[in-house]
């Protein structure tokens, strides 16, 4: 079968890169090259934002019923096409079928279908200054946005950011992962029959020094929104910050799961499997650091080993497969690397630690068992270092003291999970803990009206909510005189 060669979309049609060179897209279930990617490039990128700037007058000033009812449109033309997207998304990410069915697709569908109806509802402030004049606040779009997602999560994420951006009246020049192009690919195909003006919607395939950085760098893109590393944010910062262009940067974490010895046990025990290995463990909010108070340290931790027995790790279409493939080469070697760190530190594995050989058409795949490792220092690299994979540390606490200390001692602050039925520890140690979200006995319960972000090397700024549609617009106070 003739493999897809994924296209640009630029202006409302799909084109071949401008330097005619493809990169291959790997299946990672089974090791081999599915499709093909545009290797694009800067030249791509002025394109992209030639017609997005052509686009943005009458798509900035169209009614926002109107922008409202063309992503709206969009959503549910995700949602008719779910199955497709939700298959797509297993093969190109690893995941299993059934989490891309439940979790994935649905959300990037609420993701349009929240930003779509929450413009409607945005309002701006008045003040009146007694009898001498009259304050009120505009809120308009920027501009050309520039929207680049991560791998772990395509459409979800790659929908997280382009939905606001449209449904503020921006256009949008957007890059998805080259590790994961397809689903990207895939909601291009759907958005003329949304309705959508031509040059309103931009994807651009290709890696991320050529394609990421262009857009980051030129200067008709006053705006953006990247996800991914902090090594990569670093150099985007550097770039953005002469520029003077808005920035939200969503970027890594180390979370921290908290588990009292007064938590609902069978509750945290489930849930902390689902933190620590969902997605493969590569999710940026998964718990790669529990730490159990003492007393329950022995019997949690077997309790954790009884259900990770239960995770069967295969072929991601196989609706029995709790576990898929590792994204990538590159990302599973990284993965195994950190495992044998660990041993070298002085950890012990008591569950897990090697490689998976499915077999079959997986037998050359990247699966690695889900894996726990106690007897760590709370500083040493393992502890302290993303992995981002179905890794986990387990560590005892005896004080609320201790456990904080460990809990803020990396450079990061996305998530944290606590575990206990005390409400007073839950609000005292919620308001020490550094981290942008906290939740209190669960876990990724997200509410779309909430801000997302973390502190310290985890991002800056807010996504999420009125945050994310308030970050796409700029603010302008108007003085009345009386």
């Amino acid at each position: 079968m003739e493999k897809i060669r994924i296209q640009n979309f630029i202006n409302g049609e799909f084109s071949a890169p401008v330097s005619g060179a493809y990169l291959d897209n790997i299946n990672p279930a089974t090791g081999e090259v599915y499709s093909f990617i545009p290797d694009s490039d800067e030249r791509d990128v002025e394109l992209a934002v030639s017609a997005a700037r052509a686009a943005f007058p009458s798509w900035s000033m169209m009614a926002k019923e109107k922008r409202s009812a063309i992503l709206i449109k969009l959503s549910e033309l995700i949602q008719a096409n779910l199955e497709e997207f939700a298959i797509a998304e297993s093969i190109d990410n690893g995941k299993p079928v059934w989490l891309s069915r439940t979790v994935d697709i649905p959300r990037a569908v609420s993701n349009f279908h929240f930003y779509a109806t929450g413009a409607l509802h945005v309002s701006t402030e008045t003040h009146a200054m007694e009898n001498t004049a009259l304050n009120y606040t505009l809120r308009t779009p920027i501009g050309v946005a520039g929207c680049i997602s991560p791998w772990n999560l395509p459409l979800y994420l790659f929908t997280w950011k382009i939905a606001p951006a449209l449904a503020s009246g921006n256009c949008v020049v957007a890059k998805p992962s080259e590790v994961t192009p397809m689903t990207a690919y895939k909601l291009a195909q759907l958005c003329n029959e949304a309705g959508m003006p031509k040059g309103v919607l931009n994807i651009i395939h290709g890696l991320g020094p050529k394609v990421g950085m262009a857009i980051v760098s030129h200067p008709k893109v006053p705006v953006i929104s990247f996800t991914g590393g902090t090594k990569t944010d670093e150099t985007i910062a550097r770039t953005i910050a002469p520029m003077f262009k808005k920035m939200s940067l969503e970027l890594g974490g180390k979370n921290p799961a908290i588990i009292f010895a007064d938590c609902d046990f069978e509750h945290a025990v489930k849930t902390t499997i689902k933190s620590s290995f969902s997605n493969q463990g590569e999710i940026c909010l998964c718990g790669s650091r529990v730490f159990i108070e003492r007393p329950l340290y022995e019997k949690f931790k077997l309790a954790l080993i009884e259900e990770a027995k239960k995770l069967k790790v295969g072929d991601p279409l196989d609706e029995k497969s709790k576990m898929g493939a590792i994204v990538s080469k590159p990302h599973y070697e990284k993965i195994l690397s950190y495992i044998e760190l660990a041993k070298q530190e002085g950890g012990k594995i008591v569950f897990g630690g090697k490689s998976v050989n499915p077999g079959g058409k997986n037998a050359n795949g990247y699966f690695i068992e889900p894996t726990m490792i106690e007897g760590l220092s709370y500083d040493c690299r393992t502890n302290q270092e993303e992995i981002f994979g179905p890794v986990v540390t387990l560590t005892p606490f005896d004080t609320e003291e201790e456990v904080l200390k460990y809990a803020n001692s990396t450079t990061y602050g996305l998530a944290a999970t606590l575990w206990t039925t005390n409400l007073s520890r839950a609000h005292r140690m919620s308001a020490l803990i550094e981290s942008g979200i906290i939740w209190v006995n669960c876990w990724l319960l997200r509410d779309l009206r909430t801000p997302f972000g973390g502190m310290k090397g985890s991002g800056v700024g807010r996504e999420g909510g009125f945050e994310a549609l308030n970050f796409f617009t700029e603010e302008k106070n108007v003085c009345i005189k009386f």
